[in-house]
């Protein structure tokens, strides 16, 4: 049994205060928060995912995650709750940012590890830095013919408190622009949703990419460097969804 429960403690009292906590119950060592609009199953360690069909939206977060990277985790359920300042793709400016910006960004705002990719665009609003998408390099796919060039859209943000209405669409409009690509493949992550609202902007499911295994010790997630006999625990996530838009 973890021993800092401190993440979600502070989750459910945070819940309770905007409004949204409906009832709570801990079973075998997975914690059940139901919501108003989604059911959170929180994952202590030596648990597996739960496969759960009958409730539509359904969020899987292991407690180190809760515990090491609350803010992000919080600020990404305010913005699924719909709540946060809410602007226009339409009032911002698109631009090319460099590595330093993209990475400092993802670094404050995702929860994944950072990726600097190739190519790396951001949405200004009045300007402020809002939301960044940042891009892979071109990948010939001489299967299909010797011109046809496949990207992958590696991290897309926006900046806590703000939900940019049309935003990734607008970004990737200008990445396509630029570069003009046969398609743009990405990832989305099914611990945090089971449907990407990506298909709502003409991406098409793929498949299924398995889970992953990962290891953990004293609450940090190690990396592929780190020594793997040495690890208190390992998480399988639920895997991705792999989309692919065509152009």
């Amino acid at each position: 049994m973890v021993k800092d429960l401190s993440g979600l403690e502070k989750l459910i009292e945070d819940l309770k205060k905007e409004g949204v906590f409906d009832r709570y119950f801990l079973e075998n060592n997975i914690a059940h928060i139901h919501t108003k609009q989604f059911l959170l199953l929180i994952y202590l360690p030596n648990t597996e995912r739960l496969d759960i069909k009958d409730i539509q939206k359904i969020i899987h977060i292991d407690i180190d995650i809760l515990n090491s990277s609350y803010v992000k985790v919080w600020k990404r359920l305010t913005g699924l709750m719909g709540k946060g300042r809410r602007i226009y793709a339409r009032e911002t400016v698109v631009a090319r940012i460099d590595k330093k910006e993209a990475l400092e960004f993802l670094q404050e705002y995702h929860l994944n590890v950072p990726l600097a990719g190739k190519y790396r665009y951001g949405l200004y609003y009045k300007g402020e830095l809002v939301s960044v998408a940042v891009f892979s390099g071109g990948r010939i796919m001489r299967e299909i013919s010797e011109d046809y060039r496949s990207f992958e859209l590696l991290r897309f943000c926006h900046k806590s408190d703000y939900l940019v209405i049309g935003g990734i669409s607008k970004l990737i409009k200008s990445f396509i622009k630029d570069f003009k690509p046969n398609d743009i493949m990405t990832y989305a992550d099914r611990d945090w949703s089971q449907e990407s609202s990506m298909e709502s902007i003409g991406f098409k499911e793929e498949g299924i990419v398995s889970s992953q295994n990962i290891m953990v010790s004293e609450g940090k997630r190690l990396t592929h460097s780190d020594s793997s006999n040495n690890y208190d625990y390992i998480i399988k996530n639920s895997g991705s969804i792999k989309l692919k838009l065509y152009l």
